[in-house]
């Protein structure tokens, strides 16, 4: 990878590209096959980074003119907080590039939005086994100890 690594905001010409990242992070977390999420959400989640009354926002990580990396935030509101906090939904990296900055370089552009937008704070959360990326984390963040629960319905 070259020294040339841009973190942008996704654009409609983007969609081609940002597909393969996207599927692949599905993948990665076991959204594939028959449990993969309908064309309808990708198409809704990609509608959603360029309608300017969704809090969804889409990043990219591009070198070379290829994009090698995606990271999703969106704004809510909290009962602790006046402004509204900032959740990194999405980080994935092309496993190519992986080790090389692209994770870092997208958390710390979605540190730049969310202190642009007066957030308080951003959380993430990831699955306990993936370990690759605990190790980036624990570099750019600390670790709440907060368990997830959730009902599927």
């Amino acid at each position: 990878m070259s020294n040339d690594l841009t973190i942008r905001f996704v654009t409609p010409e983007d969609f081609e590209r940002w597909l393969p990242l996207w599927d692949g992070y599905n993948a990665f977390y076991g959204r594939s096959g028959a449990t993969a999420l309908s064309p309808e959400i990708t198409r809704m989640t990609w509608a959603r980074f360029f309608d300017a009354y969704e809090p969804v926002h889409g990043l990219v990580a591009e070198t070379d003119g290829r994009l090698v990396g995606l990271a999703h935030y969106l704004f809510h509101r909290s009962t602790t907080a006046i402004a509204p906090v900032c959740y990194l939904q999405d980080l994935f990296t092309d496993e190519g590039t992986r080790g090389k900055g692209v994770g870092r370089a997208l958390i710390g552009e979605v540190y730049q939005q969310a202190r642009a937008a007066g957030s308080p704070r951003v959380y993430w959360q990831t699955h306990h086994t993936n370990h690759t990326a605990q190790r980036l984390y624990d570099k750019m963040a600390e670790h709440s100890g907060f368990v997830v629960y959730r009902k599927l319905f």
